[in-house]
This record gives structure tokens, sequence and C-alpha cells, in this order.
């Protein structure tokens, strides 16, 4: 796979899990009493928390992963799963309880700072976007892929601090039917990116199973 195409499979799969076109619904509901400015703060903190948060599993995966003896490829499959869960919901429009159930909204409610949770986490960044990018950093290769793997992991999350920053104009142009056409069509993607995990980690697994049995 070309480099540049890898980006854009890296950036494409990591944007479309965040979907921080669908957060934004949930971050205009928990911002809904604050000030402009407070708005802008708890965007940009949260946006923030969840950035670190991506890269810290970007890097740690391997540790990880080693910590509690598995395979990438055992994690590529449970993953994808995970991912096509998601992918369900997105399609058909419904909240995710893998992302966020409605318990943590509630509770998030009644505090006063919800930067870092639920926004940063688990709402930006879930269980399927810290699979997502302990994969993608597996399966990088070479460093200059790796750079474009935290390269993505940016731009993902300076498009989501813009969408976040100006959610009042996002929900002017999109509306609720706009930002539920977008979810659904990113839940294909989300899909797409799901089968492709458990092909690969199913495939890579036998591979290896056949190499020890030769």
């Amino acid at each position: 796979m070309p480099d540049l195409y890898f980006f854009i499979y890296a950036f494409s799969s990591l944007f479309s899990i965040v979907n921080p076109l669908s957060g934004v619904m949930i971050f205009r509901s928990l911002t809904s009493e604050m000030s402009g400015a407070s708005k802008k703060y708890v965007a940009r903190k949260s946006i923030l928390i969840a950035f670190f948060i991506a890269v810290v599993f970007s890097v740690a995966g391997d540790l990880i992963l080693r910590f509690f003896s598995i395979t990438a490829d055992s994690l590529r499959v449970a993953g994808g799963v995970l991912l096509f869960l998601l992918a369900v919901d997105m399609l058909f429009a419904r909240r995710s309880g893998v992302k966020y159930t409605s318990e943590e909204i509630a509770e998030a409610e009644k505090r006063e700072d919800v930067s870092v949770f639920p926004i940063a986490m688990p709402m930006l960044t879930g269980p399927g976007a810290i699979t997502t990018v302990i994969v993608l950093m597996d399966g990088a290769g070479t460093v200059e892929r790796k750079l474009m793997v935290f390269a993505a992991i940016l731009l993902t999350f300076v498009i989501s601090y813009i969408i976040f920053n100006y959610s009042d104009l996002m929900d002017r142009v999109l509306g609720v039917t706009g930002t539920l056409v977008a979810t659904r069509i990113m839940g294909l993607f989300v899909g797409a990116i799901a089968v492709d995990f458990v092909f690969a980690g199913i495939w890579n697994i036998y591979v290896d199973k056949l190499r020890l049995l030769q």
C-alpha cells in the first residue's frame, strides 16, 4: 500500500470512529447552559485530553499487548467485532453503548466539568478509537508510516476541535437530519473497516498457526 493511501486509510478509519459530527450533539447538550467562552474552554480541553489519550495508546500499544499476552491479530478480530457493533448503531442512528451509555450521559449532566468524562473519554476516545490506533500503529511497519499514524491522529482531533468550537454553527448548517445522515455514511465506513480488521486478523492467525504446524 503506497504511503499516501496508508495515511488516507489511517485518517478515514480514525475520523469515522471518533465521529465528532455525532458527538457534537452530546457536546451541545452538556454545554447548553454555559457561556460562549466556557464552551470554547471545554472544547479545547476535551480535545487535548482525547488527543493525549490516543497518542499514549498508539505509543504504548505494543507494551499493552505484551502485558496482557495477546497478539495484535487477536486485537484486530476483537476490535473488528466491536467496530461492527458500533457501525450498526451508527447506521440506525442509535446511541451506541459501545462508546457511551445513557447512564453515563445522565451522570455527566450532573457534573460541573464534562471535558474529561464523558467528552474526551469515552465519547471521543472510546474502545473503538483506542483499538484502532493500536492496530494502525502495529500495522504501520516503517517509521514513516508510524509518523503518518500520528499525523492522522492529529488531523482527526484538529478537525474535531473545529467542529466542537463552532458547534452552534454546525447545528445551524447541518441540523439534526444532516448530522444523522453524516453519521450513517460514516457507519458504512466503520462497517467496512470492521470487516477488514476481522478478515486480516483471522487470516494472519491462520497463517501463523500453519507455520507452527510445518
